[in-house]
Formats: C-alpha cells, sequence, structure tokens
C-alpha cells in the first residue's frame, strides 16, 4: 500500500508539469486552431533565461521570476512577428513554421550555451517521498490554473479574450482588438509553458531536454479535450499517474508506451477527449 502511495504521489508532482504544458498548448488551439510545436522552444528559451539569471545573481527565485517574464515576452513577439503574418495565408503553412522554429531555437540555444548538460536546481528539496519540491510543482500548477479561471471568468479582460478567441468576427464589431488578444493569449500560454519548463527542466538542462516532456504533454492535451483547459489538466494528471505505476510496477523502459495506451483507451471511447465539448454541423 505504501508503495501505491507513493507512485501516486510522485504520478501526480511529475503530471503537474504535463498538464501545465497541456495548458498552454490549449490556450492556444482555442484561440487559433493551431497546435503550437515551438511551445517547448519557448519553454527552452525560459529556462536558460532563468539559468543564466541565477548563475550571475545567485538566486533561484530571480531566475524563476526571469523564466516566466521571458516566456511571456517571448510568446507575445513570436505571435507577433512570426505567426501572424503567416497564420493569414494558411494554418498548415504556420504549423510548419512552429516546428521550424522549435528547430531553429533548439540550435541556436546549443551554439550560445553549448550541447553540453547544464545544472539547474529545483525550489526546493527534491528528497523525500513527496518531497516540497514535489508539492511546489502541485501547488503552482494549480494556483496558475485558478489565477487563469478568474482571468477568464471574472475580468474584462478576459472576456475580450474568450470573445477574440471563440467569435472573432462579432468581437471586432464590438470594439475588441482580436489580434491584441491573440498576442496576449500567446504571452499568457508562453508564461505557463515557461512554469512547465521550470518544473520539468531540473536537475540538468540541454537544447533537448524537453523533447519528452512536449509528447506528453499533447499527448495530455489530446486525452484531456483540445479545447478543454480543465481537461488539459486532467489529462496531464493521467498521464503523470500512468507512467509513475507503470514505471513502480513494470519498469520505466514500458512507460512511454503507457502513455500510448492512455491515448488510446480514452480516444476509443471519447474521441475528441474527456472533456471536449460536442459539436453540431450544419448540414
Amino acid at each position: 500500500m505504501t508503495h501505491f502511495v507513493n507512485l501516486t504521489l510522485n504520478g501526480l508532482a511529475s503530471g503537474a508539469a504535463y498538464a501545465a504544458l497541456a495548458l498552454s498548448l490549449v490556450i492556444i488551439y482555442q484561440a487559433t486552431r493551431l497546435v503550437n510545436f515551438a511551445q517547448p522552444a519557448l519553454a527552452l528559451i525560459s529556462v536558460y533565461t532563468a539559468y543564466t539569471v541565477t548563475q550571475l545573481t545567485g538566486s533561484y527565485w530571480i531566475g524563476f521570476a526571469a523564466a516566466l517574464s521571458a516566456g511571456l515576452v517571448a510568446g507575445a513577439l513570436v505571435e507577433r512577428v512570426i505567426i501572424r503574418p503567416i497564420a493569414r495565408t494558411s494554418e498548415l503553412n504556420a504549423v510548419i513554421v512552429t516546428l521550424g522554429l522549435l528547430l531553429v531555437v533548439q540550435g541556436a540555444v546549443g551554439m550560445v550555451w553549448g550541447n553540453e548538460q547544464h545544472a539547474l536546481g529545483y525550489a526546493f528539496s527534491y528528497v523525500g517521498r513527496f518531497s516540497p519540491a514535489d508539492a511546489f510543482a502541485l501547488a503552482s500548477v494549480a494556483a496558475v490554473a485558478g489565477l487563469l479561471f478568474a482571468l477568464y471568468r471574472f475580468t474584462p479582460l478576459g472576456l475580450r479574450m474568450r470573445a477574440a478567441a471563440f467569435h472573432p468576427e462579432a468581437a471586432r464589431l464590438s470594439g475588441v482588438r482580436v489580434g491584441l488578444m491573440l498576442t496576449v493569449g500567446w504571452g499568457v500560454a508562453a508564461f505557463i509553458g515557461a512554469l512547465a519548463g521550470m518544473l520539468a527542466g531540473p536537475p540538468f538542462i540541454s537544447p533537448n531536454a524537453f523533447d519528452a516532456v512536449f509528447v506528453f504533454g499533447i499527448t495530455a492535451a489530446v486525452v484531456g479535450g483540445l479545447d478543454s483547459p480543465f481537461g488539459a489538466l486532467l489529462g496531464g494528471m493521467l498521464m503523470g499517474l500512468a507512467m509513475s505505476y507503470v514505471s513502480g510496477y513494470v519498469g520505466p523502459e514500458v512507460a512511454t508506451l503507457a502513455a500510448l495506451a492512455v491515448v488510446v483507451l480514452v480516444l476509443s471511447v471519447r474521441p475528441d477527449g474527456i472533456l471536449s465539448r460536442p459539436t453540431a454541423r450544419k448540414v
């Protein structure tokens, strides 16, 4: 029983990072119907910013704040400068560009910081069955999810962002600056993605550190439903638990296979994801 409890706690802690990354993907998909393959690149920039600032200042928390700020700014710039002009011509072109941006950023990071691993510490001690670092991961993702819900539900900015995402033409007629709201949405998504990077990156970071994390994050988003922020959180937790149980009872070498099994099982029952909303098509 103790082993099961330990695996559950570890699964929830690792699932927090997957949930955060999935949530960042869902925010952008809701607004643009675009799967952002550049999200790991934005997280990578943020984490290396944290590494540099931490080396200069000696403070993890200053580096942590710098990472979140870098993610926010980088996400907004990518949408405004790169994605928006291309998305006007073709959504497929925009998807391809995000994939290319990932490769470019990974190469640039390797040239600037080198391809070897760099040590990046945890926010708190990572010792024990359910360490303070695990508790921080869960608490930070829960806090971000709560703040995001409050933003969308109770603020004028959140209402404009929702209108721009779901009914852009009607929003424009109502005076909403849709382009600005999309830029804000990308910034918020990259901010959450930077948090995911800070949770999943330690103890060592490298240019390809987030490849596997992104696979699990996008899997979590698909499982939960690409249109559902709460589905992204649920999908991330399910992924973390499934991989923890399989690693603990069967072996870590088949953990990735467990992720595939979860996807197949869920999508065979709910093709649009667990918390997806039913859609109707006019004929």
